[in-house]
């Protein structure tokens, strides 16, 4: 319950029925919200959310059970109530929902939440394929990629075109960029078909998500209560973990440093905690603290709520100041542990043990110990917790309608999906120019060889021509030559005649001739 710079969170035990107040200027050294199933940690997030809500503080918190939605109606009277407010010497109560916005990532009754591929980054979402060390390495090659060639990556459709476009080019990047095996494309393309399964192919694209549009304040200057309708989604925990931390690094990430305000920018309420701590790489683990470290430096309270402290690492544990443990059950010795270890985070309240409280605390009973003005911890003290003046059960459809239909100015922003150009049509375009550029490279050589391939028959058939010239010549010169020696033939034979006829008459003349002497 909202009171000058406090909200006033319950009422400590007799006598003194000390008020425990969270003190706004102190409340964004964040919080945490634990207790088993049934003890009341629902109602103490909604009587701790209207309270920023109506301090002026716009809150996050995601809806897990359904029953978030009464934070904008109304409570209702009742004889118990009526005890409740009165045991609590509550004056002035009065029953009043919150303004709220819904909000959705399947597709279902809400302002659709979509964010980028490129927004969800090559880690997170690595982590929420759940890929190994080799498969990531591939996907930041992916990305790496994409940045370079400015292609999009919008939605799931645009990273299964970009891993296929890689794998058919791996050997071009391969020196540039390291190896991609084919294993280990078809490894991420299998998984992205699971999440496409559980939701991924509405959550990712465009119009994304503006978290401006979540610190936002009604025209009462209430801050608006966005709730994300999470009953479906949380059948989905990789999705809904990986969201929410994404959320949580965006806001680190995108608002300006505040240092020390009279109150919270932003609170954001993480339901079901445990679900972003499960088999957590050192990464991201490292990631989260140093932001839960540094983000309240932005105006941000950070608020886990979970069954125990134990789900939550010692790292980020020790940065939670503000804290209410409803009552745990303790049946083994690892429970046993998780008792002690939740009753040592308390700064001791000599009036009694923690360790036994915890395990005695009734539903809607808690050990709570906020910040003093001078950022120390309290004391911690048994106290109940006060009623919310919302309802305490889910909304009723007719506040429900109400309540979207107070949405349409945002509808129209995030209502349609956006299927702009990127990285699928961008590769299409690019295996076309390539397609078109290996064409006229085949038609060049096309062209080049048919020229070549003209040059050598013309010298061929220039060499033929020279070939037969010669020919020519050599016939020409064999016949001169056999012309020749004909007549070289004729003169020898009529030399040789006429020498031959002188000879055989002066032959006779010496034969007969002596004779007749």
């Amino acid at each position: 319950m909202y009171q000058e710079n406090a909200i006033w969170m319950g009422v400590g035990a007799e006598p003194d029925n000390k008020h425990v107040n969270l003190l706004l200027n102190q409340a964004n050294r964040h919080g945490l919200i634990a207790g088993a199933s049934g003890t009341g940690k629902t109602v103490t997030l909604k009587v701790m959310a209207e309270g920023f809500s109506k301090a002026g503080v716009p809150v996050f918190m995601a809806d897990v059970k359904g029953d978030i939605t009464g934070m904008a109606q109304a409570g209702k009277d009742s004889e118990d109530m009526q005890e409740r407010i009165k045991r609590f010497g509550i004056e002035g109560f009065t029953y009043a929902g919150c303004p709220v916005r819904i909000w959705d990532m399947l597709g279902g009754a809400g302002l659709p939440v979509r964010i980028t591929i490129s927004d969800m980054g090559p880690s997170l979402l690595s982590r929420l394929l759940e890929l190994t060390e080799v498969q990531e390495g591939v996907l930041d090659i992916v990305f790496r990629i994409a940045d370079d060639k400015n292609l999009l990556l919008i939605d799931l459709k645009d990273l299964r075109a970009m891993l296929n476009f890689v794998a058919e080019h791996a050997d071009e990047y391969e020196t540039t960029y390291g190896k991609v095996s084919a294993q280990s494309v078809g490894a991420i393309l299998r998984t992205l078909i699971s999440v496409e399964d559980q939701g991924g192919d509405v959550f990712f694209g465009e119009p994304a998500l503006d978290l401006n549009d979540w610190f936002q304040c009604a025209e009462n200057g209430q801050g608006y209560v966005n709730i994300l309708n999470a009953a479906k989604l949380i059948q989905s925990p990789q999705i809904y973990a990986m969201f929410l931390l994404w959320m949580l690094s965006e806001l680190f990430d995108t608002l300006p440093e505040e240092g020390d305000l009279d109150k919270p920018k932003f609170v954001f309420f993480f339901d079901e905690a445990h679900l972003l701590f499960n088999d957590m790489p050192t990464e991201f683990l490292d990631k989260i603290v140093q932001v839960v470290k540094l983000i309240r430096s932005k105006g941000v309270g950070v608020y886990f709520i979970t069954q125990s402290p134990s789900d939550i690492p010692d790292e980020v544990l020790a940065q939670l100041s503000n804290r209410i443990q409803h009552g745990l059950r303790a049946y083994t010795p690892a429970e046993q542990k998780a008792v002690r270890a939740a009753a040592q985070s308390f700064r001791e309240n000599p009036a009694f043990k923690s360790e036994d409280v915890i395990l005695e605390l009734g539903t809607g009973e808690a050990l709570v110990s906020f910040l003093n003005e001078d950022g120390q911890p309290e004391i911690v003290e048994r106290a109940k917790i006060l009623p919310p003046q919302c309802l305490m059960a889910a909304a009723s459809d007719d506040v429900m309608k109400e309540a979207l239909s107070a949405q349409d100015e945002l509808m129209k922003k995030y209502g349609e999906a956006v299927d702009r150009e990127s990285a699928e049509e961008q590769i299409e375009e690019l295996e076309e120019e390539e397609e078109k550029a290996a064409k006229e490279e085949e038609e060049r050589k096309k062209r080049e060889e048919e020229k070549a391939m003209k040059e050598k028959a013309k010298a061929k058939a220039a060499e033929k021509a020279a070939i037969r010239a010669e020919e020519r010549k050599i016939r020409q010169r064999e016949k001169q030559q056999e012309q020749m020696m004909k007549g070289i033939g004729k003169i020898a034979s009529r030399v040789l005649g006429s020498f031959g006829r002188e000879a055989t008459r002066q032959i006779t003349r010496n034969l007969f001739g002596g004779r007749r002497r």
